[in-house]
């Protein structure tokens, strides 16, 4: 029984040491495993750092080349566009020339006609150019031709006056002087009538009208101290007028004379027609003494009396309606003087070149 229990009890610390051998052998069997795994690990994390570290320092190397790789596929790309533009323009042109080579006989027909009708405009053009050079030309010779004219009228009217005798002067000034014997002989007669005026205006108190007539003749007694210096100079006639039927010719002198006939008139007439009607009396130009006299600015000379007192009287009456209607119907008061419009001095009083 001993035995057997002591059997027992050996193969049971058999059994137990064996174990415990087993077991501190498998221990230090894994140990080295880890060790070596370790290792392991430790290799594959220094391999990943350098890696790492490669693909950091390599990253900005690979960025310009993927830049210089993206520029040189754009170039492309747009090298390619431009291709494809290029060939889609040709594509259009080649379809436009077989369009218009295409075309219906009606748009064929539509086409040679706006050609037609721009060739002629143009021929039209060239017309219109040539017959305007044509009238130029023509325009410069008739000017030319007029020019001539007035040179010979010019030479001729100079030998006129050199063939101009003493003896057509001496009777040229001798019809002056009885121009002037027969002025001053109508102012004798005119201050007669004057006295005779004044008594009818103080009876009919019409003061207005009495203040112009001193006035007016306050122009006439300034007329008379200007001709005691006046002197007759010869000038060959320039102009020519109509009235009455008849042409008569003028000097420069006297052109200038029937003008002032005519501005003096309506000066005097204007004034006569406010005075009436400050007196409030009916419009009479006809009664005024300035119209019967008509004499005011005469010289004698150049002109024949009864001329000068025709013009005087025709600015009189036109001046006497817009002084007594208080309007500017023939006239214009331009820096402080009264007188004609011209186109009214020219319908009374047609001056032409002689």
């Amino acid at each position: 029984m001993k035995l057997n229990l002591f059997s027992k009890t050996a193969a049971a610390f058999v059994v137990g040491a064996s174990l415990l051998l087993g077991i501190s052998s498998s221990a230090r069997a894994q140990q080295p495993d880890d060790r070596r795994q370790q290792k392991a690990e430790r290799k594959q994390e220094r391999q990943q750092a350098q890696q790492q570290q490669q693909q950091q320092q390599q990253s900005p190397k690979a960025e310009r080349r993927q830049e210089r790789q993206q520029a040189q596929q754009q170039q492309v790309n747009q090298q390619v566009n431009q291709q494809e533009e290029q060939r889609a323009a040709r594509r259009v042109e080649r379809q436009q020339t077989q369009q218009q080579q295409q075309q219906p006989p009606q748009d064929q027909q539509q086409q040679q006609q706006r050609i037609e009708r721009r060739q002629q405009r143009q021929a039209q053009q060239q017309q219109a150019a040539q017959q305007q050079q044509s009238n130029d030309r023509n325009r410069q010779r008739q000017q030319d031709q007029s020019a001539q004219v007035d040179q010979q009228r010019n030479w001729q009217r100079q030998q006129d006056q050199a063939r101009f005798s003493q003896e057509r002067q001496r009777q040229e000034q001798i019809a002056q002087q009885q121009r002037v014997q027969q002025y001053r002989y109508q102012q004798q007669q005119q201050w007669r009538l004057n006295e005779q005026r004044r008594e009818i205006l103080e009876r009919q108190r019409r003061i207005a009208q009495l203040r112009f007539q001193e006035e007016y003749l306050e122009h006439l007694r300034r007329d008379q101290f200007r001709l005691q210096s006046w002197r007759y100079v010869y000038a060959a006639p320039q102009y020519r007028y109509y009235r009455g039927g008849n042409y008569y010719f003028a000097n420069q002198y006297a052109a200038d004379m029937l003008r002032q006939a005519l501005n003096f008139g309506y000066q005097e007439g204007f004034q006569a027609g406010q005075s009436d009607r400050q007196d409030r009396w009916q419009p009479d130009y006809q009664n005024s003494f300035a119209f019967q006299d008509a004499t005011y600015g005469y010289s004698g000379y150049y002109v024949d009396l009864n001329d000068y007192r025709y013009y005087f009287r025709e600015g009189f009456r036109r001046g006497y309606e817009d002084g007594y209607y208080g309007r500017y119907q023939y006239g214009v008061y331009s820096n402080g003087v009264l007188g004609l419009l011209d186109n009214v001095l020219r319908g009374i009083l047609d001056l032409r070149p002689y």
